[in-house]
Parts: C-alpha cells; sequence; structure tokens
C-alpha cells in the first residue's frame, strides 16, 4: 500500500517510522510519504489559506494550492486553467519546480511502491486499485472499524489535513466529479486544531489490518467493533493473577476454553449493553443463540424481533 499525507506540518508524521507502523514499511508491507502543502504555494510568504467568502471568523484553506497539489499527487491534468488568474500567483517558484521533480523521481522508482503491471496484477487481491482520497471533517460521517477495514484493501490512500476554519468545500467536490473516490470522515463529536492527529488515527486503524503488520493476525479477530457482530471488546488480565488483593475471574484459570469463550462473550454483551446500546440495537437476532437472548433480556433487551430492543420502550 502507498500512503501520500499533504499536511501544513509534514514532520508531524515522522513518528510513522516507530513501532509496528514502522516495521511494516521496513519490510515493505506499507509506503508513507508526506508532503508540505506550501511546497505549492506560489507567493512569497508560501500562503495557503484566505477569508472567509460571505465573511465570518478564522481563515480558509484555498483551492488553488490544494488544486494543484492533489493534481500532481493524483497524476491527473492541470486543472489551473480553469482558475482565474490571482495577484498573489506567479509562474513555478523554484521550490515547486523542484519538488515536481522529486516526485516526478519517486514515482519513476520502485521505492515500495507498485508498478503499472503489479498494481493490474495485484488487482484480483484488493478489489481496490484506484487511489482513495481522504480529508478529516468534524461534519462527517463517523469513521468506523467497517471503513477502515475496506480501505485496507486499497492500494493507494491520499489523506489531505485542513487546517484554520477547513479547506474550500469546492475541493472534494470537485475531484468527485473528476471520477476520484473522495471519502470525508469525521472521528468523534468534537473539533481539533487540524487534520493532523485524525489522519493519525485513521491511518493506524486502516495499516494495522494489512495482511502481515501484525506479529500474531489472532490479535485483530476478536476485536471492539470487529466482525459481523460489532460488539466491545471482553476486559483482559494478565500474570500475576492476584495484584494488590484483586484476583482475576477464577473461570479465566479453570482451562475450561469452552467456558472461557462463554465468559468472555457475556461479558462483551454486557459491556456493549451498558456503554453502548446502540450497538446491541443493531445485532441480528437470528444470530444469536438461546444464551444470548436469556442474558439481553436479563440486560433489559427484547430479543424476538429482527433486532434487539429496549423493554421499557415502543420501537
Amino acid at each position: 500500500m502507498q500512503i501520500d499525507i499533504v499536511s501544513v506540518f509534514p514532520e508531524y508524521f515522522d513518528v510513522t517510522g516507530l513501532s509496528l507502523l514502522g516495521k511494516a514499511q521496513e519490510k515493505g508491507l506499507v509506503t508513507i510519504r508526506s508532503h508540505n502543502l506550501r511546497d505549492w504555494t506560489h507567493d512569497v510568504h508560501h500562503s495557503v489559506d484566505d477569508t472567509p467568502v460571505g465573511g465570518g471568523a478564522g481563515m480558509v484553506m484555498k483551492p488553488e494550492v490544494w488544486g494543484q497539489c492533489l493534481d500532481d499527487l493524483l497524476h491527473m491534468p492541470d486543472g489551473s486553467t480553469q482558475e482565474q488568474p490571482s495577484t498573489d500567483q506567479t509562474a513555478d517558484t523554484a521550490d515547486v519546480i523542484e519538488h515536481k521533480e522529486a516526485m516526478k523521481s519517486s514515482d519513476d522508482t520502485s521505492n515500495g511502491i507498485a508498478s503499472e503491471a503489479d498494481s493490474s496484477a495485484d488487482s484480483h487481491e484488493t478489489g481496490v486499485t484506484e487511489p482513495v482520497l481522504i480529508f478529516p471533517n468534524p461534519s462527517a460521517p463517523l469513521f468506523t472499524q467497517a471503513d477502515a477495514t475496506k480501505l485496507s484493501q486499497a492500494k493507494r490512500l491520499v489523506f489531505g489535513c485542513g487546517r484554520y476554519e477547513g479547506y474550500d468545500a469546492r475541493i472534494p467536490d470537485y475531484y468527485r466529479s473528476k471520477g476520484v473516490d473522495v471519502r470525508e470522515y469525521s472521528i468523534g463529536d468534537y473539533v481539533l486544531n487540524g487534520g493532523e492527529v485524525a489522519v493519525s488515527v485513521m491511518l493506524e486503524a486502516i495499516t494495522r489490518l494489512l495482511p502481515g503488520f501484525m506479529g500474531n493476525p489472532e490479535s485483530i479477530v476478536q476485536e471492539s467493533y470487529t466482525g459481523d457482530e460489532p460488539l466491545l471488546e471482553y476486559r483482559q488480565y494478565t500474570r500475576p493473577t492476584t495484584w494488590r488483593g484483586m484476583a482475576v475471574p477464577e473461570i479465566l484459570t479453570s482451562g475450561d476454553h469452552g467456558k472461557v469463550d462463554r465468559f468472555r462473550r457475556d461479558e462483551a454483551i454486557r459491556r456493549t449493553s451498558r456503554i453502548r446500546p446502540d450497538l446491541i440495537a443493531r445485532l441480528d437476532c437470528s444470530t444469536l443463540d438461546k444464551h444470548d437472548r436469556r442474558l439481553l433480556e436479563d440486560l433489559g433487551w427484547r430479543a424476538s424481533a429482527a433486532h434487539p430492543v429496549r423493554q421499557d420502550t415502543n420501537e
């Protein structure tokens, strides 16, 4: 997988060379390149933002800069000829020319990136050969484990990190109109100073699902939000079995794997019912066994319909 990240703070992503993600790059499972958006500016101040049209607080990231950057990264025809001339734009600066040459040189070498022939050969494995353009946005749909799973099958991802009041809304609209797969995601109901943190979250959620990334593939099988029944994971314990007077649940040391599995399944259902009842409400009752149904009823759910319903509601 090839990943490109555009930010006004590309050094933020130096941490991608650490831990398992760093090892994955060493093994050639993923290639990550961070780009400074200011490399595509043309004025002496390297400006990437301007005041909002219609007034308002803050600054908005300019479409011209993003457009030239994404045209280069996505290998698309230069759409800048359609733009109206701007007083702060001139011919390409030396920095821009140098960056474009570096991009071309990088793309012409292997550098962990599949060639056109390799991409075609791998298309049956991944199912997603075209690049996916992703913008974090607090006003967008919530990024989920299901999204991470689907995106882990892509050959190439391009992340754009917004700043200030965000990016001009025409940027994602333009690339969608050109046939690019554009996604906008929120990572939660809160606002950050920029998209770098959100991209880091999505980056880790996606790459850890790549085959060969985890030392033990079973580590990602039974996790919160994973699988056809996205329950929260049961609580974990390790040795010593008694610590400061607190013992692990006795059944976990019994050696009876069937009882251990049932205990963990029950705890997952209880935790999900208490913390994320919305996930319980999405369960398919036809996949629940008799024990699951009895437990849900004890927890205040009716499990006789297509999906569980709280007993104190009329839904």
